[in-house]
């Protein structure tokens, strides 16, 4: 979902979500904990990513994917609005067979969603790979601030 702030403070005021944490993934394999610098480089092919533990009995993993598509443009290569790079990319990473196949599906139903039919989305949706979290000034960095990013948070519940 481009910048990692954003979609943390969205996520993290869902019921249903225990817990969220701004990090990097999506890396190449000689890649070991790199840095946010590093990342901004674009030597490192990660990508700006939270991770998510959720309660499945509150908030159902599909009803998660609604928020990642609804809350970006899904059709930008490599940018979210201003932000432009490989580390914004538009990305699932999956865990499990399961998770792949409902976002696949979360991806077809997106697609017809799209006023022009002609767009192609250009979200990847990849096996997740090593998480690496963030510096610790970046977790929970809108509430710590009160600064808002360019990206209009849609919130369900």
């Amino acid at each position: 979902m481009g910048c990692f702030w954003q979609p943390q403070y969205i996520f993290s005021k869902i019921k249903g979500i225990v817990s969220t944490c701004v990090g990097y993934t999506g890396c190449l394999p000689n890649c070991v904990n790199p840095s946010y610098e590093e990342v901004c480089s674009s030597s490192t092919e990660c990508a700006e990513a939270i991770e998510i533990t959720f309660n499945p009995e509150e908030i159902t993993y599909s009803e998660l994917l609604d928020l990642f598509w609804v809350n970006h443009n899904p059709t930008q290569i490599n940018r979210q609005g201003p932000d432009v790079g490989t580390q914004y990319r538009s990305a699932i990473f999956y865990h499990n067979e399961e998770q792949k196949t409902q976002a696949l599906a979360s991806k077809t139903k997106w697609k017809f969603r799209l006023k022009d039919k002609k767009v192609k989305i250009a979200t990847e949706i990849t096996k997740a790979s090593k998480f690496y979290s963030a510096e610790d000034y970046h977790q929970g960095y809108l509430d710590k601030t009160g600064r808002a990013c360019h990206i209009s948070a849609r919130v369900f519940n």
